[in-house]
């Protein structure tokens, strides 16, 4: 799955470990979905839309 996380991350100036920290997450996790080697849970997916203020389908692209 693709997804906007780093874009969305790097505009608001965070690193991996400051957005991990705001999710509850670890740097690892926000590293593999960024990379697209790991697809996050429906309730992280929710936290990660309501941090940037965008819905679900405008940051995560499942048809890709």
């Amino acid at each position: 799955m693709n997804s906007r996380v780093r874009e969305l991350r790097e505009r608001q100036g965070w690193s991996q470990a400051e957005l991990a920290e705001r999710l509850s997450v670890s740097r690892q996790t926000v590293n593999a979905i960024e990379t697209g080697k790991y697809d996050p849970s429906l309730p992280l997916a929710f936290a990660i839309a309501a941090l940037f203020k965008l819905r679900i389908e405008t940051i995560f692209d499942p048809g890709a």
